[in-house]
């Protein structure tokens, strides 16, 4: 019970600070900000957060908003090192943004993945960019401004300015005998 308001206290104070920073800023149900006393904020104005958004910036992080960033159901922003979001850019349901990924390494035959080591790339999303619905942006990609990304897309690579990516995809229909 005490562990529990301990960690309501503390995302308390985490959306606070979020709510400090960020001016003219709407927010849904259901978010979710945990944000280091260290991390760096900086966000412009009219950010609009439909319901259930997850906002997580680590030790020393900086996470950055242009104007009109709109983020629609379910869309969570993972930041240990730098994520930079452009104005104008808005996500459609369910976008997750991650700037690291957990260390691993094989010996003796093994993957071994570690829960608390991470390796960490800046991302940085253009000016008026749409996200589809369920993109994924991992570590270390720039996407650049006005580019659309298609649902679906895991984006591991850089995109260039003025770009539509859609997730390639072969639908095949069998007919199954009667």
């Amino acid at each position: 019970m005490l562990e529990k308001l301990l960690i309501y206290l503390l995302r308390s104070e985490s959306e606070k600070r979020f709510r400090s920073q960020a001016k003219s800023v709407k927010i849904g149900i259901g978010f979710v900000a945990q944000i280091s006393e260290t991390a760096k904020l900086q966000f412009g104005k009219n950010l609009d957060f439909r319901n259930y958004i997850s906002i997580w910036v680590g030790k020393n992080a900086e996470l950055k908003m242009g104007e009109n960033v709109f983020m629609n159901n379910f869309c969570s922003v993972n930041c240990l090192k730098s994520i930079e979001i452009g104005e104008n850019t808005i996500f459609g349901e369910g976008v997750k943004v991650y700037d690291h990924n957990h260390a691993y390494s094989h010996g003796n035959g093994e993957l071994n993945v570690n829960r608390k080591e991470f390796t960490y790339g800046a991302v940085k999303i253009g000016k008026n960019c749409w996200l589809g619905s369920n993109s994924v942006v991992l570590k270390g990609v720039s996407i650049g401004d006005n580019s659309i990304i298609g649902a679906g897309c895991v984006i591991h690579k850089d995109v260039p300015a003025n770009s539509v990516i859609v997730n390639k995809q072969e639908l095949i229909l069998k007919n199954q005998p009667k």
